[in-house]
């Protein structure tokens, strides 16, 4: 019997709209996989977006200073070589607007919109073991069927938002900085709160302080910042690299983060101080993540050698911020550098040097409560016109779990994931026939430049829909043992590392309750894509195939 999710009058035994496939999201993701099952394997597709427009991330992340923090020469779509050779980006990093126009370009370009319901969310889904397709409702209250369910809905697009005592007594105005207004926000003359210190707050600290009245920003946990070095690009390295496309796009493939960004190959315990210390510093003159993923090789293995990256940002940190005080609480003490998401910052740790700008230190004096005049901490009350929420996302299984996703016998992805994300290569998910997940939990995901994972996982996915078809097949599941398998590899290979030292949102530390795993393949974006040609070279092992197909629409 198909498990009617969500209970509501409309009877799933009526006739329902019926696609080959559901694409939920139409970001980065969704685009393009409906670009390739439509366009090049003519299937009828329809993609649910919550935004009114294409985007994605880059539709909801429009906070001051939203900007990529992958260069923008490899942030794109690679698959087509024109538009590789036509777009031009105007800086190293490009913003949010630059991003978002990007996106709409591909979308007219490829007439995209014509398949995808805007402002209209999947709130469930299940699969129908009679018939081996999913039925999925929307929050207008539509079922439609579907032979496959493909979920774009992105890694970071779960807004958390901690449950703080008074919130709604709160006379000012708040914001989270993933559901901004579009139109912007007025900090002119006002007393602004930031609580939290990631990527997203070191991005919009500065841009706020510029003109707020008084900023002050609420830390729990400090963060290991590098310079972004941001700016327009030489138009003859830009020149250059169109020139070289096929040679970047089969590097940034195989490398270990979708980077053309390498470890030095050796210990940092091999150099000398004063070698040690030229290796340093041209990376944090070369800026972005050129520090992080382009340090010694050991650095995210042996505490030793993470101790030495770690003691030269701190002496950066110190010499910047001219309180000391300040500065040693600016100075991550609680986790190995470079175990948390790695921020970009552009004159951050100079903001604090500010007479607008106050610094609470969260981790000593607790946020309490909010009250109609501000934020208590510590015992004091702070007062605001305006806070800001950066405080993050249920990454990686919160945008998925959020939806109510059925799977045999009615078996649901939060029961599921209970203890943590079981997938098979991040993809597919045992007790789920005909789901597929982009850049899910157990895959390179965030530990990659994301269109570089995007782009493999949407040919991977449709390249197994093409096998399923001319083999006749419809149905499609990850066995047992190969999610069992893989779970495990997984977890291995972040266990060999430093990386779960850290209370991280890699980890899902960041929100009460939920399991202690780390979430993402720390194996290397090459190595990742080897395991997957290999699993498709051999008839798709670790899947069972079944099924036989029927003609006409739906397939």
């Amino acid at each position: 019997m198909a498990i009617v999710p969500e209970s509501a009058p409309l009877s799933l035994t009526r006739s329902v709209p019926e696609f080959d496939a559901v694409v939920i999201g139409a970001g980065f993701s969704g685009m393009y996989m409906l670009h390739r099952l439509r366009d090049m394997l003519g299937l009828s597709v329809r993609v649910y977006e919550d935004g009114d427009d294409v985007g994605g991330t880059w539709y909801w992340n429009r906070y001051p200073g939203a900007r990529c923090d992958s260069e923008s020469y490899i942030y794109c779509y690679t698959f087509d070589r024109q538009l590789l050779q036509e777009w031009q980006w105007s800086e190293r990093y490009p913003e949010q607007p630059e991003i978002l126009r990007y996106l709409n370009h591909v979308a007219d370009r490829f007439d995209l919109r014509r398949d995808i319901q805007f402002s209209t969310r999947v709130t469930a889904a299940a699969f129908d073991e009679e018939t081996n397709r999913w039925q999925v409702r929307t929050s207008l209250g539509e079922v439609v069927s579907a032979r496959y369910l493909i979920a774009a809905v992105g890694t970071l697009s779960k807004a958390n938002l901690p449950k703080f005592r008074g919130l709604e007594t709160f006379r000012g105005k708040w914001y989270h900085t993933n559901q901004w207004p579009q139109g912007g926000v007025d900090f002119t003359a006002k007393r602004v709160a930031v609580v939290g210190t990631g990527a997203t707050a070191v991005q919009v600290i500065p841009e706020v302080s510029q003109q707020a009245k008084q900023l002050t920003v609420f830390q729990r946990t400090p963060a290991f910042c590098v310079p972004a070095r941001n700016g327009k690009v030489d138009p003859e390295v830009v020149k250059a690299r169109k020139a070289d496309y096929d040679g970047i796009v089969e590097r940034i493939r195989n490398s270990q983060f979708g980077h053309e960004i390498y470890f030095i190959e050796k210990s940092a315990l091999d150099d000398s101080p004063e070698e040690r210390q030229r290796e340093f510093d041209k990376r944090w003159d070369a800026g972005g993540f050129a520090f992080w993923i382009g340090n010694y090789q050991d650095m995210l293995f042996n505490q030793e050698a993470n101790d030495l990256c770690a003691d030269y940002l701190k002496r950066k940190i110190r010499a910047t911020v001219n309180d000391p005080v300040v500065a040693e609480k600016l100075i991550p003490k609680t986790y190995p550098y470079g175990t948390k998401r790695q921020p970009l910052d552009t004159n951050y740790f100079e903001t604090f040097n500010k007479a607008n700008v106050l610094l609470v230190d969260a981790a000593d004096a607790p946020i309490e409560e909010i009250t109609p005049k501000g934020i208590r901490a510590g015992g004091e009350e702070y007062e605001f016109d305006i806070i800001i929420f950066a405080t993050g996302f249920d990454a990686l299984t919160g945008p998925l779990t959020s939806i109510d996703l059925r799977g045999r016998a009615g078996k649901s992805l939060s029961e599921k994931w209970a203890d943590g994300p079981h997938t098979y290569l991040g993809l597919a998910v045992t007790g789920f026939p005909n789901l597929f997940m982009i850049t899910g939990p157990g895959s390179p995901s965030v530990m990659s430049n994301m269109p570089v994972s995007i782009e493999q996982h949407v040919e991977w996915i449709s390249d197994c829909v093409n096998y399923m078809l001319k083999h006749n097949l419809t149905v499609i599941e990850a066995t047992p043992a190969a999610e069992a398998e893989w779970t495990f590899h997984v977890a291995e290979v972040a266990d060999a590392t430093l990386m779960t030292r850290a209370n991280s949102w890699y980890m899902g530390a960041n929100m009460p309750g939920k399991p202690r795993v780390f979430m993402a393949y720390l194996g290397g974006v090459g190595v990742y894509r080897q395991k997957c040609d290999e699993v498709a070279a051999h008839g798709y092992k670790g899947f069972a195939l079944g099924g036989t197909a029927q003609s006409g629409n739906g397939r």
